[in-house]
């Protein structure tokens, strides 16, 4: 490793969209640490993490930093998805949505912002859901409360951060091609495919290309969401 090298993390690295930003960023020149609950072996480095532990988040980021560097650039991709009509949603279940997806963007932001704020500059990047900007579908009200929560948090954060050199944005896919969305997914239906502008799903490569944009050229971008949605949402 040089001086020169720069070090991302991107949460939910074994598959879908993580593990598709995890191959664009190394692609770009990236040392990239991946956080999942699985092994991310195409990564620079592989930490298995629940990232709704603060604590041990914050363990695997020092470990990150003394192995491979300063972070500058952070994903949170790591997801939980599942459908349940809002009179069936358990407690259990409404929190374990708000803890992955709301709790894993804050704890990643947590553990990366004080080296980040000393750096004077960095990246943070939260992955999002069509969901939140359109509606959730009928099933999806926790799904969509939870990244809708994660999209205010982003905003807020990225005020927050801004004068300070880092940067917060986000990228709120529609329905990506991804082993979160099972084979009988409504969202997989073709009839709903034929509603789309483009009429299939995102691939999550082309969801990785967006984040990449945010992190590598969007110097200017602050508590912007990109939506490659396949035009479901203009």
């Amino acid at each position: 490793m040089t001086n020169a090298a720069r070090v991302a993390v991107v949460t939910g690295s074994s598959s879908g969209i993580g593990a598709a930003v995890a191959t664009e960023l190394m692609m770009r020149g990236w040392l990239v640490a991946g956080l999942d609950l699985n092994a991310s072996p195409d990564c620079s480095l592989s930490i298995e993490v629940d990232m709704t532990d603060l604590e041990r988040v914050g363990v695997a980021i020092r470990s990150i930093e003394a192995e491979l560097g300063v972070v500058s650039a952070a994903v949170s991709a790591a997801g939980h998805y599942e459908m349940a009509y809002i009179s069936d949603i358990t407690v259990a279940q409404w929190q374990r949505m708000l803890a992955v997806h709301l709790g894993g963007f804050l704890h990643l932001s947590k553990s990366v912002l004080p080296q980040m704020l000393a750096a004077g500059n960095g990246s943070i990047v939260a992955i999002g859901s069509e969901l939140a900007v359109g509606g959730g579908g009928s099933g999806d009200a926790h799904y969509a409360a939870a990244k809708g929560a994660l999209l205010g948090l982003m905003r807020s954060l990225a005020v927050e951060m801004a004068p300070m050199g880092v940067r917060v944005n986000a990228v709120a896919p529609g329905p990506t091609d991804t082993p979160l969305l099972p084979v009988d997914s409504p969202w997989r239906d073709p009839l709903y495919l034929r509603t789309l502008p483009i009429g299939r799903l995102a691939s999550p490569a082309e969801v990785a290309l967006c984040v990449a944009f945010l992190i590598d050229a969007g110097t200017f971008c602050v508590g912007e969401t990109l939506n490659p949605n396949s035009g479901a949402v203009i």
